[in-house]
């Protein structure tokens, strides 16, 4: 199969674009230009000529000669308007935009539907790692069970520096924030939002599930306490936030995103830095285990040139579990086994959610309790008590399934340190 010509419409120049930009000069045989590069600050010094740049959206989208358009913008809504336009005048799209993608994932599908146009957007989950394509060509949805990773390379950057170097958790979001590792807003990042729209672009290509993102829990790192560090260290675990889905027996799929410690042994205990490491989950070839950087210009890159590759064969994805008509629905009756701190030293009031206490701490200014709590009380938790620290440490589908030493265990309560 010969490849086609692209010539490309770029909308965003920063650490990505240039990225890019700088990759595809590296790559001659791949048969692209990039024509024109839209951007908002005239004033802002740019590392190119200035001649590559446009200040005005419609000299790439009226252009007939621009068949693909790259965007890299960090404005959802902006940037939905400019692929929205695109692809209604035949242009093919890559994006790395995973927020503007979850929030109007529905109209973007008919978008390609009704224009015949692909959008690839590889680059918005995982960044290095090819998972949205794996899961749309290899797993059949009967076969996949779970998935389970980190899915945003800034927050275990930011968990890695507090545990490999003792940084504080704010000197660790600095040093995110100085090397680029973490969004305009950061709060994206470290509140688990960004996984949360991630979760949802892998729920699509890996159970056939549309959602919404307020359908989707999600529970970021910028609460994790002192006391949590302090268990996680004197257990030897690490904190990674971790995305997880999976399948139930009554094929229903539950998924969240939440904190979690993570043992020795355990293949994400040793994703590190600025990797993404994700755990599928199948029926007959078992586990299966993806690494690789989740985060900076150049992994993130290299995922859009894998998209815009694939657009010289003309692919699309053929959303192959979304049209076996069989959709899975979400369920969140489920149980967890969680840790819980809390600034308060009293842990009587949310003991009150948890099905069993299997330990507790009580000190002068805080405490922790954990224990087997529904995933709905969990919830509900946080409405009566929002400024709790929650950390996983597994999914419970029942309580029957716990070792004979947890079913029996008493509540034990440790001394004030």
């Amino acid at each position: 199969m010969s490849r086609k010509n692209l010539t490309i419409g770029l909308f965003g120049f920063g650490c990505v674009g240039y990225g890019l930009y700088e990759v595809l000069h590296k790559t001659p045989g791949l048969q692209t230009t990039i024509k024109k590069i839209c951007v908002k600050n005239p004033e802002k010094q740019r590392p190119i000529s200035a001649g590559n740049f446009t200040f005005d959206k419609n000299a790439i989208l009226s252009d007939p000669e621009i068949n693909v358009v790259v965007e890299l913008i960090d404005d959802a809504d902006a940037a939905f308007e400019i692929v929205s336009e695109a692809m209604k005048k035949g242009k093919a799209i890559v994006s790395a935009n995973k927020k503007m993608i979850a929030e109007h994932f529905q109209e973007l599908l008919e978008l390609q539907q009704e224009f015949g146009v692909p959008l690839l957007y590889e680059a918005a989950c995982c960044a290095s790692i090819p998972i949205i394509r794996n899961l749309e060509e290899y797993y059949d949805t009967d076969l996949l069970q779970s998935f389970e990773g980190i899915v945003n390379g800034s927050t275990n950057y930011i968990l890695s520096k507090t545990f490999a170097e003792g940084l504080s958790y704010r000197s660790a979001l600095e040093q995110a924030q100085e090397n680029g590792y973490v969004e305009t807003d950061p709060t994206l990042d470290i509140q688990g939002t960004d996984a949360k729209y991630k979760l949802l672009l892998l729920l699509v290509h890996a159970f056939g599930q549309i959602v919404k993102p307020e359908q989707i829990f999600n529970f970021g790192i910028d609460r994790i306490s002192d006391l949590d560090l302090k268990f996680a260290k004197e257990n030897g675990y690490k904190i990674k936030m971790v995305a997880q889905a999976f399948k139930n027996e009554d094929q229903t799929v539950s998924c969240f995103v939440l904190p979690k410690f993570v043992k020795p042994g355990d293949k994400l205990f040793g994703v590190d830095d600025v990797f993404n490491g994700l755990i599928t989950q199948n029926n007959f070839s078992d586990t299966q285990f993806f690494v690789g950087k989740g985060a900076g210009a150049f992994p993130t890159a290299s995922a859009v040139l894998s998209d815009l590759s694939a657009l010289t064969y003309d692919y699309k994805y053929e959303y192959k579990k979304l049209n076996q008509n069989k959709r899975l629905p979400l369920n969140n009756e489920f149980k967890m086994e969680v840790f819980i701190s809390s600034k308060e030293a009293s842990t009587t009031i949310i003991s009150t959610f948890f099905e069993r206490v299997l330990g507790a701490y009580r000190g002068e200014e805080e405490s922790y309790i954990r224990g087997v709590i529904k995933f709905q009380q969990l919830q509900k938790l946080l409405h009566h008590r929002p400024c709790v620290s929650i950390i996983l440490f597994e999914v419970v589908p029942e309580l029957e399934s716990f070792s004979k030493q947890h079913r029996n265990a008493q509540p034990y309560f440790l001394p004030v340190s």
